[in-house]
């Protein structure tokens, strides 16, 4: 008779600690909602990660503290807290000091999560966009307008027009992670021509 070998016992599987399977369970929503959109469901991204739709609930209890913990990851953890003040430093003229912003800003923000998420945030509707666009109004845009109609004269650049730079600059990933058209590797030249462009309108700025 030929002897057959006697099976091993499969390994007991390791047990994540808390915090490590907190973060494995919102990296995957990240992924999965950059990838569907928030409007996508628990029961699906269980499914994904390879875990029950429970043990999700026991680190986000509810949809809405996962997305919001997706909010506080992909969105408000990229703002670097010396920018307000980069942004105010009037010892360096107001053209150095947007380029190196926006420069570190699309670092930070252009990314295939960032990009959908914010996308797809503003299609359906979702209060994430708008809080983030409100907090980036706030500590960014607003001090960039007072800069702005410091440098040349006061009230005559109203926020709709810092809007319109903020804008021609997002729209740049929007190309590359939305729509997915050619755009070059390197988009810092096309930021920095955004933000030369823009500040042209006014003599003296560039």
């Amino acid at each position: 008779m030929t002897a057959h070998p006697t099976p091993r016992p499969t390994p007991p599987r390791r047990r994540m600690a808390p915090e490590d399977r907190r973060r494995q369970i919102l990296a995957g929503a990240v992924s999965y909602f950059a990838e569907v959109g928030l409007s996508g469901n628990t029961r699906d991204l269980s499914q994904r990660l390879g875990v029950t739709q429970s043990l999700i609930f026991k680190h986000f209890p509810t949809k809405t503290a996962l997305q919001e913990a997706v909010y506080e990851q992909v969105f408000l953890s990229r703002i670097e807290p010396h920018w307000p003040a980069l942004i105010r430093d009037r010892s360096r003229p107001l053209l150095a000091r947007l380029e190196q912003f926006y420069t570190e800003y699309t670092r930070a923000i252009f990314t295939y999560e960032w990009m959908r998420i914010f996308m797809f945030s503003g299609l359906e509707g979702a209060e994430l966009n708008r809080r983030y666009l409100g907090h980036l109004q706030q500590v960014i845009l607003s001090p960039m307008l007072e800069e702005l109609n410091a440098a040349i004269a006061p009230e005559v650049a109203g926020p709709e027009d810092i809007w319109r730079l903020h804008g021609s600059i997002i729209y740049i990933g929007i190309r590359r992670f939305v729509y997915q058209t050619p755009t070059p590797q390197d988009e810092g030249p096309a930021v920095l021509d955004s933000v030369a462009h823009f500040l042209g309108r006014w003599p003296g700025l560039v």
